[in-house]
């Protein structure tokens, strides 16, 4: 499995996520604390939105391990940004190591990212296909279950009548509801792990999603507040103020020890406003 964190509120630099918190994504590459398997050192993946230049998102993406790439580090030591996805990579039987494989994935003004695994995908796959628009069909480059889950949700977004945040959140649940439908027509009863976080540059959503009975999926972490900071080596959440912007994090495991960060729900969704203000939706089991 993987690990993400996703960040949304007043602009921070890339490292206040990915290398200055004691548990950053960085650390988390190579001594997950939530998983058997500490190392996640198949790639990785860093998506920024620059709104005052392009409403699509700036991405980064390597196929080295995210704890060995000085380039990384030069980045997140100057860019900052007010929305944030970062990403490190374990590879699963359902696609190799290469950059179209690694994560966030980038459609547009749309950025993507997953942690888990889509059951039985190898059955899925051409079905999965054929019930996609021929937009998303030609978005995908690599050949990961996530990538094809992301299709999904372009399809999802394509056909959707809302609009913002209600449209992110519909075409998530959507491309939920169809995979889990096709791993029923389809499958031979492997579970599914959908922890995944998709935004439009505005607003996001994410969800921690299985349907392993009686499990309560992949690790989720939330943690809001008015601002993250790092100060000589302490990264903490500032309480909310009565008024102005939040900030919220959404983390496969927490970056840091204080206080205010807990759990997503099993097959829950987080919905994020472009104020930072937030929103627990549950999904369908």
């Amino acid at each position: 499995m993987c690990r993400f964190t996703l960040y949304l509120g007043p602009s921070i630099r890339l490292s206040s996520l990915v290398v200055e918190p004691k548990h950053s994504i960085i650390d988390q590459s190579c001594h997950s604390s939530a998983q058997e398997e500490p190392l996640n050192g198949d790639g990785f993946g860093i998506a920024w939105y620059a709104p005052e230049m392009s409403h699509e998102p700036a991405l980064f993406r390597s196929v080295t391990p995210a704890w060995n790439n000085t380039n990384l580090l030069e980045l997140a030591r100057v860019v900052q940004s007010p929305l944030i996805f970062a990403h490190v990579r374990a590879a699963t039987k359902h696609g190799g190591q290469s950059e179209a494989n690694c994560h966030p994935f980038r459609s547009g003004a749309y950025a993507f990212m997953h942690n888990g695994d889509i059951g039985d995908f190898p059955l899925l796959r051409r079905p999965l296909l054929n019930s996609l628009g021929d937009a998303a069909f030609a978005s995908i480059q690599g050949n990961t279950d996530s990538e094809h889950l992301f299709a999904l949700v372009l399809d999802e977004l394509a056909a959707s009548r809302a609009t913002g945040l209600e449209r992110l959140a519909a075409a998530l649940a959507g491309a939920v509801a169809r995979v889990t439908a096709l791993g029923q027509k389809h499958g031979q009863g492997a579970w599914s792990y959908l922890n995944l976080a998709l935004s439009d540059g505005e607003s996001a959503v994410a969800c921690r999603y299985t349907t392993e009975p009686d499990y309560d999926g992949e690790s989720l972490f939330v943690h809001t507040g008015r601002l993250y900071v790092c100060r000589d080596g302490e990264c903490r959440m500032l309480a909310p103020a009565a008024q102005g912007r939040g900030c919220v994090i959404v983390s496969s495991e927490p970056l840091s020890d204080d206080y205010g960060w807990h759990p997503l729900s099993r097959n829950s969704m987080l919905l994020v406003t472009k104020a930072g203000d937030t929103t627990v939706r549950a999904m369908p089991d």
